[in-house]
């Protein structure tokens, strides 16, 4: 049991050193052992891959760590019990924070839809959860602090918030109900789980299994993504994508969003991409409505959940947070 709780400790000073000395080892390894030119588009484009890769990773190993044990304090019965009977406004609010670290995909979106509805949480509130879970996950926050900084992830994290509980709350006030498919009601509502208390151990256990099975699945993702985002970073001429993706393109955020919304990907491929455009002269706001669109208005998402959702109310939920990610683009091309 304590060698358990020695396993992390025991890592952290390992991963600390590591994640120090990444820019001097890339350094060592470009400029020394592999002796490339300086500057040239072959050598920038190597160092942003082999710098970015095991940072990325070794953020990502720590942030899902972490995750996975708060996780461990909410259950989805737990959840339901929370938001059960909240005002719309506040349910909003405390369903777009619980989205954030709740294990959520597409798959899970009609189990979670049914469950909340089946308990008694407004359906704006149930959007407001259904937003920020998948737009604010931790993929998406490891990867903006490890290539934005965490000034950007930051105001990732605030807009994104802002998006889900606007648009639940907009969702909750349009009162839709009757666009939710019958069979739903219908439904009986199963006994209550009774919650064990879980040991510390075990808690510990759930992160390092959420290591295994989250790092497991999307590391080639990111190293795919990264790969593209080093080859733009280092043969794409600067401020090439100023005329494309820039503030002087009125139309570029609503065009990315419409880009963006059929677009599958997760987090892992499409932020390095997005990095390296926004370093080539992409505007900041133009690049977050696309990263928001194909993150948070995911298409296979839509398609799972028109199996419990007519379509009147899958069609209102993608304009409203079409509509807010659109707004936020054109606000930050105009403060940044």
């Amino acid at each position: 049991m304590k060698n358990k709780i020695l396993i992390p400790i025991l890592a952290l000073p390992i991963w600390i050193f590591l994640y120090a000395s990444l820019k001097s080892t890339t350094d060592f390894i470009i400029y020394s052992f592999l002796n490339l030119e300086k500057e040239s588009h072959f050598t920038n484009a190597l160092w942003f891959f082999i710098y970015e890769v095991p940072k990325v990773l070794l953020l990502l190993t720590f942030i899902v760590f972490i995750i996975g044990i708060i996780r461990t304090y909410f259950s989805p019965e737990r959840i339901r019990k929370i938001l059960g009977g909240k005002s719309l406004f506040a349910g909003n609010i405390l369903s777009s924070l619980l989205g954030i670290v709740t294990p959520f995909c597409s798959c899970s979106a009609i189990p979670l839809f049914i469950g909340f509805v089946q308990a008694g949480v407004p359906l704006g509130v149930t959007f407001s959860f259904l937003i920020s879970a998948p737009m604010i996950n931790e993929i998406a926050l490891v990867l903006l602090l490890g290539l934005f900084g965490w000034q950007t992830a930051l105001m990732y994290v605030t807009t994104g918030l802002i998006i889900a509980i606007v648009s639940g709350y907009v969702i909750g006030r349009l009162k839709l109900e009757k666009y939710i498919e019958d069979w739903v009601g219908n439904l009986t509502v199963g006994e209550t789980e009774i919650e064990e208390k879980i040991l510390f151990t075990n808690r510990i256990d759930s992160g390092m299994t959420a290591v295994k099975e989250i790092v497991g699945k999307v590391w080639i993702y990111i190293i795919l993504g990264i790969a593209v985002g080093a080859g733009i970073h280092g043969y794409v001429p600067e401020n090439f994508m100023a005329g494309i993706m820039g503030k002087s393109a009125w139309w570029s955020v609503p065009v990315s969003v419409l880009i963006g919304v059929p677009m599958y990907s997760n987090a892992a491929g499409i932020i390095p991409i997005v990095q390296a455009l926004l370093s080539k002269g992409a505007s900041l706001g133009t690049v977050l409505a696309f990263m928001m669109s194909v993150i948070g208005l995911s298409l296979p998402e839509m398609i799972i959940l028109r199996k419990v959702l007519k379509l009147p109310l899958i069609i209102t939920f993608a304009g409203i947070v079409a509509a807010g990610i659109i707004i936020v683009g054109y606000v930050f091309n105009i403060v940044y």
